[in-house]
């Protein structure tokens, strides 16, 4: 009898929990469909002069056709809102600070470390100076989003998962979207000015000059002048690691041989991109490739989009590329008259302003006697939690963001505070026909100052900086100064007709990879912000020069390219090491350098010796300069050398002419410290039983791509996040790659000719899982498989009727 009431008792539970779960699971999966975009059929979007008919491809890639641009921006706004909210509500809510208030006290920290620069003021002032265009143009967006986002059946699922409502989108968001990629792209805190003038106050000047050089001979590949000389090794009566004993513990020193190596152990972004001119392509018609490299997440940043509408004159004007969502223009791509790309200067955007105390309280020196501080009070919310208020001082330069290591304060100026840097004239791009054209809108663009790179119709090309540049007056900029002297300042910014630019070089080719571009005077203009070791820049140089003539495809092959050439000098510094006698007396150094010597010369995914050789360069760079830095992690213990990107100069210098007084005293000698670092490496790669033959590039460099709530909740990876494939390639190499961080799209495109062009893009257009093309075109990124510029066959119609 007990049995059987026991299984009674189980049956009825089980119908309980079916009368319960059943009608819940019917319930998410309606409103998890609810919150799909609607692909077919017609809709009234109000507002529109006419119809707008949009198409979409396989892949979810619309064609919006309309009858001019407004009636088009109102339909992107559209798209936008119901298939990328919850990525724009992130990217408005990260630049003005107020995350929290819809994720909670997780995100205090970093809403705290982004508000002291008051975005969404910034944002409000930058709408307020909007012309009639841009005003209409934006008006129109914005009401787009909004109606995007009401017609879906329900609110976008992260929402729903948040338990949170989204809040309506205004014209003030699409600027903050803009913010957003300025907190991407520049250093919104100082962080490389500031390393430098610790090393500066820490070391005698000519150790210092030694270890922040501003170029290296060897990897040095500007489109402009020439490689520049480092400096000196300095000799024993300048710094002798010997007298000053065993060094201190450094931020930086080693502890894992397989960690990022110093130029991006700290977070990066680059990207690459290049142009070759009628005369160098085998179809007559000039060519750009673009592979912008940024953290690559569920969704992608970027929303694939393709515009046929009426320009002012009646002349119907298409527009394909990648546009940014919470904006409503193309970002990169081509008009048919002119095609354009983009990477990140890494140059100077922003000076760390050393603040004099006045005589009085709550004052500071400037040129025009004391001022007092600004004294602002923000408020963020805080999901389930009280309010936080943040006391920030403002001075006339901008906010103060910390103490220096003196115990100064100091304010950060940056042209992202200034409404007259920060606009969204970027869109004009897609109306112009000529290359002069393209430059003058590029020099107006309110955007994040970058490497603008520009083919047009006719075949020719141009390179120029796309966006404000600061005009410095008295100072360089590459070290923080007090502003007391008169003689110091930003004097407005740099005018069209001064800003640096090659249009129709005489090779015929054009290349950036976010190192120095230009030199003397330019460079002058432009400033010595944070520029990366010019290994990839170089590369794609040589690329472009090895032959004369390149096709579409074998641009994109150029974008693919993950030779380790970069490397090679390390393997055979490996190899030498490892004699015979060195390898011999330790067994798993004798297998390592059977691997070293079959590297493969390539970031392949089935490569152990390229990860070996890529951690053996970290290991020695580590032990190579901590006595060197000590002086400054005492000075400072939050200081850190990897905030130096050109820091392997100096180390090759040092491992050639192998100077006896600037050795770590542990060492016996330098070769000492070369084996020490490969036992260290191969050590590190065998711990806990694993074999060293497992321990394959793909395995370390495997992806992380992920959507935003499944970092916070793991068990929604499984349907949220990409898969976890090992990838090809590494940051010093035209195809770069890390876990997170990659090309967020590529293209290869001629404008007039974009049918023959090639694209790629990781994580498809969609970041609902339930899409039919969720995830569409990924696996062309990951294997490189050459797929059209142009969206596909129409696979989905919906019609927007006025």
């Amino acid at each position: 009898m007990r049995a059987i009431r026991k299984r009674r008792l189980l049956r009825n539970l089980a119908v309980l929990v079916l009368s319960v779960a059943v009608p819940a699971g019917l319930t998410l999966t309606f409103l998890l469909r609810g919150s799909l975009p609607v692909l077919e059929g017609a809709l009234t979007l109000d507002g529109l002069k006419a119809d707008v008919t949009v198409e979409r491809d396989q892949n979810g890639v619309p064609t919006v056709r309309g009858t001019d641009r407004l009636d088009v921006a109102r339909a992107t706004g559209f798209l936008h809102g119901q298939e990328r909210f919850f990525q724009m509500d992130l990217m408005r809510r990260r630049a003005a600070g107020e995350l929290s208030e819809l994720i909670g006290p997780a995100t205090v920290s970093a809403d705290e470390d982004v508000r002291v620069h008051q975005f969404r003021g910034v944002a409000r002032r930058v709408v307020a100076r909007f012309d009639a265009q841009e005003r209409a143009l934006t008006d129109a967006y914005v009401a787009g989003i909004n109606a995007g986002l009401q017609k879906l059946r329900a609110r976008p699922y992260e929402y729903l998962l948040l338990n949170a409502d989204p809040v309506p989108w205004a014209s003030e968001d699409s600027v903050l979207c803009v913010l957003a990629m300025f907190l991407t792209l520049h250093e919104s805190r100082g962080a490389k000015e500031g390393t430098l003038a610790v090393m500066r106050d820490a070391l005698p000047p000519a150790l210092f000059d030694f270890l922040a050089p501003r170029g290296t001979i060897e990897w040095d590949a500007p489109i402009v002048g020439a490689p520049l000389a480092p400096s000196a090794i300095p000799g024993p009566d300048v710094f002798d690691a010997r007298a000053s004993g065993a060094p201190a513990k450094v931020a930086d020193s080693y502890s894992s041989p397989d960690r990022f190596s110093p130029e991006d152990s700290l977070p990066f972004v680059g990207s690459n991109n290049w142009a070759v001119d009628a005369a160098h392509s085998t179809t007559g018609a000039a060519m750009v490739a673009d592979d912008m490299h940024l953290e690559i997440a569920v969704p992608n940043i970027w929303y694939r989009l393709r515009l046929i509408f009426k320009d002012a004159t009646g002349e119907v004007l298409t527009v394909t590329g990648v546009s940014l969502p919470g904006t409503a223009g193309i970002v990169a791509g081509s008009n048919g008259r002119v095609a354009w790309g983009f990477t990140n200067t890494q140059a100077d955007w922003n000076d760390l302003v050393i603040l004099d105390p006045g005589a009085e309280p709550n004052t500071y020196l400037t040129a025009d006697g004391p001022k007092q501080f600004e004294r602002v009070t923000e408020t963020i919310n805080v999901k389930g939690a009280p309010p936080r208020p943040l006391e920030i001082l403002n001075t006339i330069y901008g906010p103060v963001i910390d103490r220096d290591h003196n115990g100064h304060l100091r304010a950060y100026q940056w042209t992202a505070h200034d409404p007259e840097a920060v606009n969204l004239r970027l869109l004009d791009i897609e109306d112009a026909d000529t290359i002069e054209a393209a430059v003058e809108v590029a020099h107006q663009a309110g955007a994040p100052p970058q490497n603008a790179m520009i083919a047009d119709h006719t075949g020719r090309i141009a390179w120029t900086v796309a966006g404000r540049i600061p005009k410095r007056v008295g100072f360089e900029g590459r070290l923080p100064v007090t502003r007391t002297d008169p003689s110091r300042r930003w004097d407005g910014y740099v005018a069209s007709v001064d800003v640096p630019k090659v249009i129709d070089p005489p090779s015929g080719r054009l290349w950036t990879a976010n190192a120095r571009v230009v030199s003397g005077p330019m460079l002058a203009i432009m400033g010595e912000g944070n520029y990366p070791l010019g290994a990839r820049a170089k590369q794609i140089r040589d690329d472009l020069f090895a032959k004369e003539t390149f096709s579409a495809s074998d641009l994109m092959d150029i974008q693919m390219d993950n030779r380790a050439v970069f490397l090679e000098r390390w393997q055979k510094l490996a190899i030498d090491t490892l004699d015979e006698a060195t390898a011999a007396r330790d067994p798993m150094l004798l297998e390592a350098k059977a691997f070293i010597g079959n590297w493969g010369a390539r970031a392949a995914i089935d490569s152990v010796g390229f990860r070996i050789v890529r951690a053996f360069r970290v290991a020695v760079s580590d032990r190579v300069f901590a006595p060197l830095i000590a002086p400054a992690v005492k000075l400072d213990p939050n200081f850190r050398y990897s905030r130096v990107w050109q820091s392997e100069g100096p180390l090759w210098a040092l491992l050639t002419a192998q100077p006896a007084h600037l050795l770590d005293p542990k060492y016996a000698d330098w070769k000492a410290l070369l084996v020490d670092s490969l036992r260290a490496v191969v050590t590190d790669l065998t711990k806990d039983g694993r074999r060293l033959g497992e321990r394959t590039w793909g395995e370390r460099n495997a992806a992380r791509i992920q959507h935003p709530l499944s970092r916070a909740v793991p068990a929604l990876s499984r349907f949220l996040d990409m898969n976890k494939d090992p990838l090809p390639g590494d940051e010093h190499m035209p195809r770069v790659h890390s876990p997170t961080n990659g090309a967020s799209e590529r293209f290869v495109v001629s404008p007039g000719h974009e049918a023959e062009g090639l694209f790629h893009m990781p994580t498809g257009q969609s970041s609902h899982p339930l899409s039919p093309y969720f995830g569409a075109g990924h696996e062309a990124w990951l294997k490189g498989e050459k797929t059209p510029f142009l969206p596909g066959p129409v696979r989905y119609t919906l019609i927007l009727q006025r």
